[in-house]
């Protein structure tokens, strides 16, 4: 998955610091698309030899190498650099760049979609003490925001409830949803497939998680049974396509980014419990 980057590590502590000329730059435009070179599938972020201004933010280290981004725009002309969108980089790369690109990418999120107070509406400033957002005004504080969310593998037998979207990622998926206000992730489990599906389900364990910044998310995967004949009936607002398809037919997506391949993967090859 996107985070297996060992024996790399990513330290998401919060640290108040100031950019060296060694350490990874990272520039968004206004769409969220990442000032990247991605020549044959390797990643190279700017420097901060290279940065136009010194509101550079700390964001997180891989390894010794610190990682910041600039929350003011700046124009850029470098050669073989050019502006990505995370999910174009999802399809030419992997590696820990690659997962420190989605990670910075839900960072710059909150911060451009936090830039002023919800109470009062003025201007958010960085704190220095921990990662957060904090009103000079009124010092209404706003955290990083995480989006839980859910895949499901649904067995029946020896088949698998496969999906495909209606919009967006067309390879092969499993059930997902987000989590609603009042409701664990189970009872999300439960409403997601029968929403999506129609189908009941029983016998709901966890099996892994995995944060997934294109989306702000943290996906949580859960494997269950069709409690029921498994008949189903599909959302057809949401899918295109729902289907029991058996162990041996499965198509995987082509690559080994997300925990819903790895969750297709370890059912194809009969690995759920550890066989």
């Amino acid at each position: 998955m996107i985070q297996d980057i060992y024996p790399s590590k990513l330290d998401n502590r919060f640290m108040s610091c100031e950019i060296n000329d060694e350490d990874n730059l990272l520039v968004f435009d206004h769409d969220g698309k990442l000032y990247i070179s991605a020549e044959e599938g390797e990643l190279r972020f700017l420097t901060g030899a290279e940065a136009q201004s010194d509101q550079a933010i700390y964001l997180f280290s891989l390894d010794d190498r610190k990682y910041f981004f600039l929350a003011d725009a700046c124009d850029y002309h470098k050669e073989g650099y050019t502006y990505r969108s995370v999910r174009e980089l999802r399809d030419v790369s992997c590696g820990k760049e690659l997962f420190a690109a989605f990670t910075a990418y839900h960072l710059w999120k909150w911060y451009t979609d936090n830039r002023f107070c919800g109470k009062c509406g003025h201007k958010l400033g960085f704190a220095k003490e921990e990662r957060v957002l904090k009103c000079p005004n009124c010092n209404n504080t706003v955290y990083p925001r995480i989006n839980p969310a859910v895949i499901v593998g649904v067995i029946k037998d020896d088949c698998l409830l496969i999906t495909r979207y209606n919009r967006g990622y067309a390879h092969n998926a499993l059930v997902a949803g987000f989590t609603e206000i009042g409701e664990t992730l189970e009872e999300t489990v439960e409403r997601e497939v029968m929403e999506e599906t129609g189908v009941h389900v029983k016998n709901i364990r966890y099996y892994k998680s995995q944060p997934w910044g294109m989306a702000q998310d943290i996906l949580v995967g859960f494997y269950c049974e069709a409690a029921d004949g498994g008949t189903i009936h599909m959302d057809k607002t949401e899918l295109k396509y729902a289907e029991w398809v058996k162990r041996e037919d499965i198509v995987l997506q082509p690559n080994n980014l997300s925990l819903t391949n790895e969750m297709m993967r370890v059912f194809k090859e009969n690995k759920i419990d550890g066989n």
